[in-house]
C-alpha cells in the first residue's frame, strides 16, 4: 500500500495540465479574486462613507479592523479543517458565508451593524486565501508549481484593478451598498460552481485513502506524464524543514508582505482624499496604481521558478523599502501615480512569490493548511490593529511615517530570509 501510494505521488508530481486541473485552477483562482476583491471595496466602501458622514475616520478604521480580524479567525479555521476534515470541505463553507454577509451588508442601517456583518462575511472569506493557493500548489506538477501559483496570483489581482474601476463608475451613480450586492451575488454563484469541487489527492494519500485518490489522479495523469528533462531543469529531493522553522519563517514573511500591501493599498484613496482629490477621483487614481497588482503578480511567476525564490523575495523586498521612502516624499500627482504604480507592482510581486508559492512549501501535506492557516493568520491579526495605528497617524503625525514603516518591515523581512530562509524551489511536497 505504501508503495503504490508513493508511486501515485510520483505520478502526481510530474502529471501533464489536464481538463480537471484546468477546473481546480479556475475555480481556486476566481474565489481568491473575490479576495482581493473584497479588500479593495472595502478600501473604496471606506472613503466613501467617511465622505458621505456615514461614518467617522475612527469607526471606518474599525470598519476595516473588522474585516481584518474576520480574516484572521477564517485563516486559522481553515487551516485546521483543511488539515483534519479536508481541503473540500473548506471550500464548501465559506463562500456561502461570505456571500450572505456580504448581501446582508448593502442593507445594514449604521456603522456599527456594518462592521458586525462585515466582521462574519470575512471569517468565511478568511479561509479562501489559505485553501486557494494550497490547493493549487498541491494540484501542480514540481517543475510548474511556481508557475501555476504565481498564474493563481495573476488572475487573483486582477481583480484589485478591475473591483475599484467598477466602484469608480457604481459607487457615485448607485453608492456604496451596490458594490455588497454585487459581490454578494458573485460569491453565491461561484459557491454553486463549486460544488463537485475534488478532494486533494496529497491530502487523501496522507489519510491513507489510496483508493479514492487513485482516481483522482487517473483524471490528472490523463495527458501522461512531464519526462525527466523535459523542463530543461533537474528534480530535487524534498525539502527537510521542520514545522517550528517553517511557521515562524512563514508568520514573518506572510506578515510583512501583507502588512505592507494592506497598509499601502487599503488606505490609498482615503490619504488621496486627505490631500485634497475628490471620492470619484481618489478611487480612479488608486485603481490606475492597481493595475500594477496582475503586473507584478507576473513578473513574480515568471521569475519565481527560474531565478528561484529567495533572490526574488529579497529583491522585492529591497525595492518595497526603496520606493515606499520615496513615496513619502513625493508632492505631485503624477509622481504620486507612478511611484505608487511601482510600489503596487514590487508588494504583488512579494505576493505571488511568498503568498501564493514559498509558504506552502514550506510545509509537508499532513500540516499545510494550518502552517499556512496560522501565518495568514497572524498576518490578518497583525492588519487587525494597522487600521488604528493608520488613523493615529493620519490625524496625530504625518503621512510620511507610513511609508517609512513599509519601508523598515521591508529591509527586516528581507534580512530574515536571507539568513534563515530555505530555498524550496523544485522540490518535492510531502
Amino acid at each position: 500500500m505504501e508503495a503504490n501510494a508513493s508511486n501515485l505521488e510520483i505520478q502526481l508530481d510530474q502529471a501533464r495540465e489536464t481538463p480537471l486541473f484546468y477546473k481546480v485552477f479556475a475555480l481556486a483562482g476566481a474565489g481568491i479574486m473575490l479576495d482581493a476583491a473584497d479588500v479593495y471595496v472595502a478600501s473604496a466602501i471606506n472613503s466613501s462613507i467617511i465622505a458621505q458622514g456615514f461614518a467617522s475616520i475612527s469607526q471606518g478604521s474599525m470598519f476595516l479592523s473588522s474585516g481584518f480580524l474576520g480574516l484572521f479567525i477564517g485563516s486559522l479555521l481553515a487551516g485546521y479543517i483543511g488539515d483534519f476534515y479536508g481541503r473540500k470541505m473548506s471550500y464548501q463553507f465559506n463562500l456561502l458565508l461570505f456571500g450572505a454577509f456580504t448581501l446582508l451588508s448593502a442593507f445594514a442601517p449604521n456603522i456599527l451593524i456594518l462592521t458586525i456583518f462585515r466582521l462574519f462575511a470575512s471569517i468565511g472569506l478568511g479561509a479562501e486565501i489559505v485553501t486557494g493557493y494550497a490547493v493549487v500548489n498541491e494540484f501542480s506538477p514540481i517543475k510548474r508549481r511556481g508557475h501555476w501559483s504565481g498564474m493563481t496570483a495573476i488572475v487573483a489581482n486582477s481583480g484589485a484593478p478591475l473591483t475599484l474601476l467598477i466602484a469608480t463608475f457604481m459607487i457615485p451613480h448607485f453608492g456604496w451598498r451596490s458594490m455588497f450586492i454585487l459581490l454578494g451575488a458573485l460569491a453565491l454563484i461561484l459557491w454553486l460552481a463549486r460544488r463537485h469541487f475534488p478532494e486533494s489527492p496529497r491530502w487523501l494519500l496522507a489519510k491513507g485513502r489510496t483508493e479514492e485518490a487513485n482516481k483522482i489522479i487517473a483524471q490528472l495523469t490523463r495527458r501522461g506524464l512531464y519526462e525527466d528533462g523535459e523542463l530543461n531543469d533537474q528534480n530535487e529531493t524534498t525539502s527537510h524543514i521542520s514545522f517550528g522553522k517553517g511557521l515562524i519563517i512563514a508568520m514573518i514573511a506572510v506578515s510583512a508582505t501583507l502588512l505592507c500591501q494592506y497598509t499601502f493599498t487599503t488606505w490609498v484613496p482615503t490619504l488621496l482624499l486627505k490631500q485634497g482629490i475628490n471620492i470619484v477621483s481618489s478611487i480612479g487614481l488608486s485603481a490606475i496604481m492597481m493595475l500594477g497588482a496582475p503586473i507584478g503578480s507576473a513578473i513574480g511567476a515568471a521569475l519565481v521558478d527560474k531565478a528561484g525564490r529567495k533572490k526574488v523575495i529579497i529583491t522585492a523586498f529591497i525595492a518595497t523599502a526603496i520606493l515606499g521612502i520615496a513615496y513619502a516624499h513625493e508632492q505631485n500627482t503624477i509622481g504620486i501615480i507612478i511611484n505608487g504604480f511601482l510600489l503596487t507592482i514590487t508588494l504583488y510581486i512579494l505576493v505571488a512569490t511568498i503568498v501564493s508559492v514559498y509558504t506552502n512549501e514550506l510545509f509537508q501535506t499532513s500540516h499545510r493548511f494550518r502552517g499556512a492557516g496560522i501565518a495568514n493568520g497572524t498576518s490578518k491579526l497583525l492588519n487587525v490593529l494597522m487600521p488604528t495605528a493608520v488613523a493615529f497617524i493620519i490625524t496625530q503625525v504625518s503621512t510620511s511615517f507610513i511609508y517609512y514603516g513599509i519601508a523598515a518591515i521591508a529591509i527586516i523581512t528581507a534580512i530574515v530570509i536571507a539568513i534563515w530562509g530555505p530555498e524550496t524551489g523544485q522540490k518535492a511536497i510531502k
